[in-house]
């Protein structure tokens, strides 16, 4: 009892802090929204995994059957750009709702011959008529997401198969179609529908997926009931893509008959969208420097806008290196620090971090002295009432109305380490779980566009985030890779949108300061903190930190926070991998 009066009091705090932040910012105060976003996925089975140690090369993605591709490309002497294109394009296939060809991605390569890190964005993009007002409703008032996601609005051009092509040519030694060959013989003989994919389909049913006849076919049965775990499923629609795809490349989706029917798929379909064929013709895979931030002796690499996953990952583990985590271990006070850092790296998230290539961003966000300064406003013992963003002095930051635009996790991640070197850590997307519903050629197309912020501006200033024409919308997916002495010794990432960020930044201390086996790491309870409420994983160790971090003047909830978190370390001796328990992802290797 007394613990939720001091909860409930707390909460009142916070509401008058963020009252005054909102009075001295111009921030709208909205202080739970993030908050009451329902998962598109909850976690349906807690598997048993342990560490998996292997000598050459390893991979560790979302399903089995994905998996065991990627390792076949492996042993063949593939690399490990060659057995991402076998692994995504199965995981569209028996994991349809997280990512596929219909979506985007962003990808960290290490190339080991040339000792040099590089990331590529794969980023969908908004249709070049897009303006601001793009999800404006008659009386100028953002939509609602429920009314927005569903249909062709919400569809970008769609950057996977253009990424995982270039990833090929750029570092590949295996044929293209022979990488495509096991996805199309699933897609012809079918797979079996596993518990967590008919979980999905069930959950989705009440969420419009039934309302779009090609999905309702395919995801449904002729009762119109969810397909259940062990239905055996056929494709034969995406069989014929991946032969078109295995022949031409991605010229027919970009450029031919593939792009035309996505955009009469989008423009005809309820709440059509703006897509065009010079979209599609425009559409570029963007090689970008990859932003590294200083950890004691590491260097904590991430992709950087348009997503927020690398910078924002990189200010929480900055903020935190102050603290003697390693001392703390994983208990109160220690994730009492992580949720303080989050919060802070949350706030300069909302306000500053969006495509790049539209709108200045402040380049000192990961600045040594400014992360210093940042750190400094964590009180050890309580939590602060809320959260404002920095000023980085150092370079001209325009001042931008902070986005509070929620974003839905229907994501998967891999990594992968082949026999030469080569490392790959890849986060692949189609937004909320089966994306906008529409599907074409076997695949789901994305809803990436309700990643952008639905109110262009706020209180006369613009939102950084906002929609533009050919735009690429924020992103937090955090695709990371650690370096120590210039060489990778860590690949980690997850989906789960927003929340990617504190659940790859977990992983990192837990296995960098707590010294902690990659399967025991990513076991842990996760502490969540997007600005707001602290949230703790429910039926987890982090559920029992609750009393602890409301005394400590969190307002606490405890809720179910899926990740997907796939891990391989670099050891002396080979390669350790581990799955998340939360989902079906298997670790391989030789």
């Amino acid at each position: 009892m007394f613990h939720m009066n001091i909860a409930r009091a707390r909460h009142w705090c916070r509401f008058f802090g963020l009252l005054a932040v909102s009075v001295f910012w111009g921030i709208p105060v909205i202080p739970s929204r993030a908050d009451e976003v329902r998962q598109p996925e909850e976690t349906s089975a807690i598997a048993s995994n342990r560490s998996v140690h292997s000598t050459t090369y390893m991979i560790a993605a979302a399903h089995p059957l994905a998996a065991e591709a990627g390792r076949k490309v492996l042993a063949a002497g593939g690399t490990a750009a060659d057995a991402a294109v076998a692994v995504q394009m199965v995981l569209n296939l028996v994991e349809p709702q997280s990512s596929g060809l219909g979506g985007g991605a962003f990808a960290l390569y290490w190339d080991a011959a040339k000792q040099q890190l590089s990331s590529w964005d794969g980023r969908e993009t908004a249709p070049l008529a897009a303006t601001p007002d793009y999800w404006l409703g008659k009386d100028s008032i953002p939509i609602r997401w429920p009314d927005a996601v569903a249909g062709g609005r919400s569809v970008g051009v769609p950057g996977t198969l253009k990424l995982i092509e270039t990833l090929h040519q750029t570092y590949g030694n295996q044929p293209w179609a022979d990488l495509l060959a096991p996805a199309i013989t699933l897609a012809d003989q079918g797979f079996t529908v596993s518990p967590r994919m008919a979980a999905s389909i069930a959950g989705a049913a009440d969420f419009r997926l039934a309302d779009f006849a090609t999905a309702r076919r395919y995801f449904f049965d002729a009762d119109g009931l969810p397909l259940p775990a062990g239905h055996r499923l056929r494709n034969p629609e995406f069989a014929k893509t991946l032969r078109l795809i295995a022949s031409q490349g991605s010229t027919p989706f970009y450029q031919g008959e593939l792009a035309a029917e996505i955009v009469a798929a989008t423009t005809n379909a309820e709440n059509p969208g703006l897509l065009s064929l010079e979209d599609f013709r425009r559409y570029r895979v963007i090689q970008r420097t990859p932003v590294c931030a200083p950890y004691r002796i590491y260097a904590v690499c991430g992709m950087g806008p348009p997503s927020s996953g690398g910078l924002t990952v990189g200010q929480i583990m900055m903020l935190m290196e102050p603290f003697d985590l390693a001392a703390l271990g994983p208990g109160a006070k220690a994730y009492h620090l992580f949720a303080e850092a989050t919060r802070l790296a949350f706030a300069d998230r909302a306000l500053y971090m969006a495509d790049s290539d539209f709108i200045p961003m402040p380049k000192g966000l990961l600045n040594r002295q400014y992360m210093d300064k940042r750190s400094h406003l964590i009180d050890p013992e309580t939590a602060m009432q809320s959260a404002s963003p920095g000023q980085p002095p150092w370079d001209e930051a325009r001042l931008w109305a902070p986005d509070l635009q929620p974003e839905r996790p229907g994501t998967s991640h891999f990594v992968i380490v082949d026999s030469y070197g080569n490392m790959i850590s890849i986060t692949t997307t189609i937004e909320t779980g089966f994306g906008s519903r529409l599907m074409v050629g076997g695949f789901l197309l994305n809803n990436e566009l309700t990643d952008f912020s639905f109110a262009p501006m706020h209180d006369g200033k613009p939102i950084a985030n906002r929609v533009e024409g050919g735009k690429r919308p924020r992103s937090s997916m955090a695709p990371t890779i650690v370096l120590k002495d210039g060489k990778p010794i860590l690949l980690t990432g997850s989906p789960g949108g927003s929340r990617i960020i504190a659940y790859v930044a977990q992983s990192l201390i837990a296995m960098l300061d707590w010294r902690m086996d990659p399967q025991a790491a990513i076991d842990l309870g996760h502490v969540v903190n997007r600005g707001a409420t602290t949230e703790l994983e429910e039926g987890s160790n982090a559920a029992d930190l609750a009393d602890a971090l409301t005394v400590m003047g969190h307002e606490v909830t405890i809720r179910n926070l899926n990740s997907g978190l796939h891990v391989i370390r670099i050891n002396a001796d080979g390669l350790t991998g581990a799955a998340d328990k939360r989902r079906e992802g298997q670790v391989l290797g030789d």
